[in-house]
């Protein structure tokens, strides 16, 4: 079954939730602030996803911009970033849509749709 990693209040993960009811697919919702993925999990999930690491983060996030994040992430290793990103949910793009054998950060329909349906 696919999980769904998703934040309440997001309004992204809404439309996404509604997407997935609306088109009767079957998901697994998972808090991301509550229950977000270790880094074991992230370094999986990356691998699967064949998506640059910087596309698991939420640039629109407010601790990325009080990280200062866009401008420390160049510079740090790919395990500092995974080490980074297991330690808040909150840093995690969302929705983060896991299947059998594919991950999508955020919500784009067509992406989606393709995998999907």
């Amino acid at each position: 079954m696919n999980k769904v990693y998703c934040y309440s209040r997001c309004t992204t993960c809404k439309k996404a939730l509604k997407w997935l009811d609306d088109n009767k697919i079957e998901y697994k919702l998972i808090d991301i602030k509550e229950d977000h993925p270790d880094e074991k999990t992230l370094r999986k999930y990356y691998k699967m996803s064949g998506l640059p690491l910087k596309r698991f983060f939420n640039t629109s996030g407010i601790q990325y911009r009080e990280l200062e994040l866009s401008k420390k992430l160049p510079a740090m290793s790919e395990d500092e970033q995974f080490a980074l990103l297991a330690t808040d949910g909150m840093l995690v793009k969302r929705p983060l849509l896991v299947g059998k054998d594919f991950v999508l950060t955020g919500f784009k329909e067509d992406e989606w749709k393709a995998k999907l349906k």
